[in-house]
C-alpha cells in the first residue's frame, strides 16, 4: 500500500509556516519522500525564521548634531526624524549622528554622517552604493604643494566611466583571484569595472586636494574617492539578496533597511566581498598617490588611509557608517584619521580623545566615530538656486580667491563650492564640543582637482546638439 501524498498542510501540522518558502519545501520533501521523524527534521531545519516586526520604540542613538541658523533647525529635524525611523529596525541595538550629519533619502534611510549599529546583520542600505568612500594622505619632504597638485592631475582621472585603453593600471593577479573567488564579485561587469575603474575618482564631492601640513611642513596630497563601479555593482546585488531575506524575516521594515544575516552563507560571503572591495579601493588610492610620487622624483615619507563609509566589525556586531569616521581603537589601528572640510579651507587629521571615544549611550555602548567631512544643510539644487543671478566667475572669485581650483571636465560644479557646505568651523566646535575627536594637524590649502560639472558636455548632450545642428 503506497503512503499517502505529501501535502502542504503536512508540512504546515509539523511547524511549517504558511508562505513563499512553502511550496519549495514541499517539492523537495515529496522528491525526496521523507516521512515520519526524517519528515519532521526536514521541517525543522527548512523552516523560515520567525518574522520580526520593527522595533515598537527605536534603539537608543546619540545626536552629536546642534543646530544654529533656521536651515539648521531644519536640517537637524528632518535628521532626528529619519534616525528615529531608522532605528526601529529589528537588528538594530544604538546609533549615532555627526556634526555633519544631512539626510540621504525618504522615510528611515540612514542619513549621511549616521552610525548604525546591528546585531549579527548587514544591512547593504546602510553602506550605500559608494562603498569604501575614502580618503588617503601622502606627504613629501622637500616639494612645493603646487608641484604636487600638477602631478596629481596629471595622473588622476575624473568623470564618469574608466580609463580608456592603454591608459590602465593592472588589476594584480591575487586580488583578481579574489574577485573570482566571491560569488558577489564573480560577474563579468564586477571584473570589468574592476580593472577599468583603477585609477579613476569618479565625480560629486570626491577630490584631490594638495596643500601643506602645519605640524610638519610637509607638501601633502589627500584624495577622496570611493569604489566607483566594483562597488555600485557589489550594492546593487547585495541589496537584491537582502530584500529576499527582508521579505521572509521581516516584510515590515523598509525595503532600503533589508539585511543580509550574518551567519548565513550569503551573509559570510557578503561580508568578505566588503573586504575584497576595501582592499580595491585602498588601492585606487595608492596607485594615484604611487604615480604622483613617481612624477615628482621624491618618496612618500608620510601615509595615512582611512574608510568613513563602510561597515566595521566586532564580534557579532557591525557598525553602519554612512559617512562618518572611525577614531575607537579597535577600527583605527595608527590612530590618527581625516577628515576634509571644504576646498578653501584645511584638511583635518583627528584622533580620539584622551580617555577614548565618549559614551553617548544609556547602556554605556561606544561608538567611537568623528564627522567625516562638513556635510550640507541644503540640496545640491537648492544651494544653486540661494546663489541668485551670479555668474561662475563671481563666485569663484568670492569663494575660492587665491587657491589653484581645478575642475577636470572644464565646467566649474558651483554645488561643491564652500559656501554648499555647512560652516567648518561650526562643526569643528560641535566636534570638539561633544567629545567625538581632537585634532593633531591640519593641512592648508594650495588648491584641489575634481570632476566638475561633466554633464554639460555629456556624451548624450554632444549628440543631441549634432543631431539639432543637423535638423537645422
Amino acid at each position: 500500500m503506497s503512503s499517502p501524498i505529501l501535502t502542504g498542510k503536512d508540512l504546515i501540522a509539523l511547524g511549517f509556516p504558511p508562505g513563499p518558502a512553502l511550496g519549495a519545501a514541499l517539492k523537495e520533501a515529496r522528491a525526496r519522500d521523507l516521512q515520519g521523524a526524517a519528515l519532521a527534521d526536514f521541517v525543522a531545519a527548512r523552516k523560515p525564521a520567525p518574522q520580526l516586526p520593527l522595533q515598537a520604540a527605536p534603539a537608543p542613538f546619540a545626536l552629536h548634531l546642534e543646530a544654529e541658523t533656521a536651515e539648521e533647525a531644519a536640517n537637524l529635524a528632518a535628521v532626528t526624524a529619519a534616525m528615529a525611523a531608522l532605528m526601529c529596525t529589528p537588528t538594530l541595538r544604538a546609533g549615532a549622528v555627526m556634526p555633519d550629519a544631512c539626510p540621504s533619502g525618504p522615510g528611515a534611510t540612514i542619513p549621511v554622517g549616521g552610525v548604525a549599529v546591528a546585531e549579527g546583520a548587514i544591512h547593504p542600505g546602510m553602506h550605500s552604493a559608494d562603498i569604501c568612500c575614502s580618503v588617503m594622505l601622502s606627504g613629501w619632504d622637500g616639494v612645493p604643494p603646487a608641484y604636487v597638485l600638477e602631478a596629481a592631475h596629471r595622473v588622476t582621472h575624473f568623470g564618469p566611466g574608466g580609463r580608456a585603453e592603454g591608459d590602465r593600471f593592472a588589476l594584480p593577479a591575487d586580488l583578481a583571484a579574489a574577485f573570482r573567488a566571491n560569488p558577489f564579485l564573480n560577474a563579468p561587469a564586477i571584473l570589468a569595472a574592476a580593472e577599468a575603474h583603477l585609477g579613476t575618482q569618479g565625480d560629486g564631492n570626491h577630490f584631490a586636494f594638495a596643500g601643506r601640513s602645519r605640524a610638519t611642513g610637509q607638501a601633502t596630497l589627500v584624495t577622496h574617492h570611493g569604489s566607483r563601479g566594483p562597488g555600485a555593482l557589489l550594492f546593487k546585488a547585495g541589496m537584491k539578496v537582502a530584500e529576499r531575506f527582508r521579505k521572509t524575516l521581516s516584510p515590515a521594515t523598509d525595503p532600503v533597511n533589508a539585511w543580509i544575516p550574518a551567519d548565513c552563507d550569503e551573509g559570510r560571503a557578503y561580508w568578505q566581498a566588503l573586504l575584497v572591495i576595501r582592499a580595491w579601493t585602498q588601492l585606487n588610492h595608492e596607485l594615484i598617490h604611487a604615480g604622483v610620487a613617481a612624477r615628482l622624483c621624491r618618496p612618500v615619507v608620510r601615509r595615512l588611509w582611512n574608510e568613513h563609509n563602510f561597515v566595521f566589525r566586532d564580534g557579532d556586531l557591525f557598525y553602519h557608517a554612512k559617512g562618518a569616521t572611525p577614531v575607537a581603537p579597535a577600527f583605527v589601528p595608527d590612530g590618527v584619521q581625516i577628515v576634509p572640510l571644504n576646498m578653501a579651507g584645511p584638511v583635518l587629521l583627528i584622533r580620539a580623545p584622551e580617555g577614548g571615544p565618549p559614551l553617548p549611550l544609556p547602556d554605556g555602548r561606544r561608538l567611537g566615530f568623528a564627522p567625516h567631512g562638513a556635510g550640507r544643510n541644503l540640496s545640491r539644487r537648492a544651494h544653486l538656486r540661494k546663489l541668485g543671478e551670479v555668474t561662475e566667475a563671481e563666485v569663484l572669485a568670492r569663494e575660492v580667491a587665491g587657491l589653484d581650483v581645478r575642475f577636470f571636465s572644464g565646467h566649474p560644479d558651483l554645488s561643491e563650492l564652500p559656501s554648499a557646505y555647512k560652516s567648518a568651523a561650526t562643526l569643528r566646535a560641535q566636534m570638539q564640543r561633544h567629545g567625538l575627536a581632537e585634532v593633531v594637524d591640519e593641512i592648508a590649502p594650495h588648491g584641489s582637482i575634481m570632476a566638475g560639472d561633466w554633464e554639460r558636455d555629456a556624451p548624450w548632450r554632444r549628440r543631441l546638439a549634432a543631431r539639432e545642428r543637423q535638423a537645422g
